[in-house]
């Protein structure tokens, strides 16, 4: 292709932290390199309308590195290759209208920020002649190719500080509490706060687990004299012989809702043991706040990273953490993949060691 002038930029999914620092290392990278950056609005919704973009400068991002959520706003609702969208032009196919909008505001390629669904959709519009580069995001680090994710390390941080407030309040009242972290269908969260945290019992999605013996364990503990326990649950873990819980089924193109196995849980490990038992689900305040020091300089590599991609002609691609590099992979060797935590990942090998119960 010629050389890069101008390149859009734009954030889907879910958000993380780290995400304004993604787009902050993606203008400062290009505009120092005479590379004009156009800020696209909620996901690929805007290159549905031109007045949904803008020129970010570096002046735009000036002081944006520390905060969370993302200046250029975000969504989840759906894959575009599958409904039609009003416009002002009429109601049209939206995968059409978008590739149409983005030779129509003059853009030579696009950064896509997003999880697993967004980088997806950056694949399919990839085979519709439009030069993506991909770069990973999503708290629950389940990304294939990439060792972390940022906003993860955030999250993991966050969790693990709500277990150290409620190891407090458990040992005071002698109660066995239960906390309810994010993750979908991969246990990155819940495993690396509940060893950080000292939890007592972690249920992940990659092990189903008997609540059987997680209730014997806490029972064990009882009768060596602690008074408390602590279980950290992913809102994906399911029993065995069970099935995950959810909020609300997939429909209209958007993923299903997992959540309430937390409760469940805490109504059984109650029941099993007799011992007052308390749920806490952490939710959305795991996305939220300023990003750790980790994810700030994972974001801003990954954002200088995508723009040397660009500016190199390589497209077709997602950038990834592979310590100590920053490498990047093809989008068609990623997509339609998920990291889950491996049976002989060694966290779990050290939390056994400890004395975790993973309920199997």
């Amino acid at each position: 292709m010629s050389a890069l002038k101008r390149l859009g930029v734009l954030t889907g999914g879910g958000d993380a932290p780290g995400l304004n620092a993604v787009i902050r290392a993606v203008v400062k990278s290009a505009c120092n390199c005479g590379i004009e950056v156009v800020g696209l609005e909620d996901s690929f919704d805007g290159l549905i309308e031109p007045d949904r973009s803008r020129v970010l400068t570096p002046r735009d991002v000036t002081g944006i590195l520390r905060l969370g959520g993302t200046i250029l706003g975000t969504t989840n609702r759906g894959n575009p290759f599958v409904y039609p969208v009003s416009t002002s032009e009429g109601v049209l196919d939206y995968s059409d209208r978008v590739v149409d909008m983005f030779h129509k505001i003059g853009l030579d390629a696009l950064v896509v920020i997003g999880g697993d669904g967004t980088l997806a959709i950056a694949h399919r519009f990839c085979n519709r002649g439009i030069p993506v580069v991909g770069v990973p995001k999503t708290i629950d680090n389940d990304i294939w190719g990439t060792t972390n994710c940022f906003g993860f390390d955030t999250a993991v941080d966050f969790a693990t500080d709500a277990i150290d407030r409620l190891h407090t309040t458990a040992e005071a009242h002698h109660r066995t509490m239960v906390v309810e972290v994010m993750g979908r269908y991969a246990g990155w969260i819940a495993l690396y706060a509940g060893v950080a945290g000292g939890a007592d019992a972690i249920l992940i999605p990659e092990i189903p687990f008997d609540i059987d013996i997680v209730a014997e364990r806490l029972r064990a503990r009882e009768r060596w004299g602690a008074r408390f326990s602590i279980v950290v649950v992913a809102e994906g873990a399911f029993p065995k012989g069970g099935t995950t819980s959810l909020v609300a089924p997939s429909r209209d193109g958007r993923a299903e809702r997992l959540g309430g196995m937390g409760a469940r849980v805490t109504d059984a490990i109650g029941s099993a043991t007799g011992k007052e038992t308390r749920c806490v689900v952490l939710g959305h305040l795991q996305r939220g706040g300023a990003p750790t020091s980790f994810d700030r300089m994972l974001a801003t590599r990954f954002g200088w990273k995508a723009v040397e991609l660009a500016k190199n002609g390589e497209f077709g691609v997602m950038v990834a953490y592979a310590p100590p590099d920053i490498v990047a992979l093809r989008l068609d060797e990623v997509v339609g993949k998920i990291k889950t935590v491996p049976p002989d990942h060694d966290l779990l090998a050290t939390a056994r060691a400890v004395g975790v119960t993973f309920g199997d």
